[in-house]
């Protein structure tokens, strides 16, 4: 009885991690962060940033940016115990700002119920830029 109620609670909770790759949100932050490869700050800003996330696109606006990076995501993993507090989601995607497009990795981590996004692009590698998120929503 108790392996059965083990294997349940097991597959209800990866069902809820899996659960939350196919909702939309967004996540929006009031300071971002340029890291350079080793993790070290290079600048820093303060600039709004919302970040929408949805099944199978990425929005990206920073309040600095002339237009917002859009894109299809090409694949994604999430992980959470506690949506957008605990746990991690991998993001791929290809983004264009209308102008360049890139391929970036977005991490986003939430630990003791901080959550950062860390997002690398594959054409520059050297860089990585770092948001803490202010606040998470999710979206009918």
């Amino acid at each position: 009885m108790k392996r059965i109620a083990l294997a349940t609670l097991l597959l209800s909770g990866a069902y809820t991690g899996f659960a939350q790759c196919d909702k939309k949100v967004t996540l929006s932050a009031s300071k971002t962060e340029y890291l350079d490869a080793a993790g070290s700050v290079q600048k820093s800003e303060d600039e709004t940033t919302s970040i929408q996330i949805s099944k199978d696109s990425l929005v990206i606006t920073p309040s600095s940016a002339p237009a917002p990076m859009t894109g299809p995501i090409t694949s994604q993993t999430c992980n959470w115990t506690t949506a957008y507090k605990e746990g991690k989601s991998v993001i791929k995607a290809k983004l264009s700002d209308g102008n360049n497009v890139m391929n970036l990795t977005l991490t986003i981590e939430g630990k003791d119920g901080k959550v950062n996004v860390v997002a690398t692009i594959d054409e520059m590698p050297d860089q990585q830029i770092r948001v803490a998120v202010d606040s998470f929503k999710e979206q009918s």
